[in-house]
């Protein structure tokens, strides 16, 4: 299974990368750090599987770099390049944030969820909320990957 996990959290990434390996131990695990490399990652090589962060910098982060403009719906938005470039890829999202600003208010993951399975039908298979002492999400996950055809 190739799996391209989107994380710009080094400790967030490391938790997802050991899990991920702990129940695929031959997986081929590319990582990218932005919407930018993302991006790149998906036009080397379609992946059979997805994780994303919501909030993500438009560019890696490096020594002396901010990784530009951050995006709060970064997420979002690999999931509508996807889909304009025509790509079929089961994506989830995976974040650590309970709800998002959005024109002037907050919108929960309840209804985020429910705005991406209407806008992206056929890739999307789900909004997790990562929390680090909790084990919630490695359950919910492991179902996503498992119902998408990869066990």
């Amino acid at each position: 299974m190739n799996i391209i996990l989107v994380e710009d959290e080094d400790p967030k990434r490391r938790h997802i990368e050991a899990f991920l390996k702990e129940h695929w131990p031959t997986i081929d695990l590319r990582l990218a750090r932005s919407v930018r490399s993302a991006l790149a990652a998906l036009d080397e090589k379609i992946p059979d599987f997805l994780i994303l962060d919501m909030s993500l910098p438009t560019f890696d982060i490096g020594p002396g770099e901010t990784g530009g403009r951050p995006q709060g719906f970064g997420g979002r938005e690999l999931m509508r390049n996807i889909e304009l470039d025509e790509i079929r890829c089961p994506c989830v999202i995976l974040t650590g944030y309970e709800a998002f600003s959005k024109a002037g208010g907050q919108v929960g993951l309840d209804a985020l969820n429910a705005e991406l399975k209407e806008e992206h039908p056929v890739n999307f298979h789900g909004m997790l909320h990562y929390n680090s002492a909790y084990g919630d999400w490695r359950e919910r996950l492991l179902e996503i990957i498992n119902n998408a055809g990869f066990e």
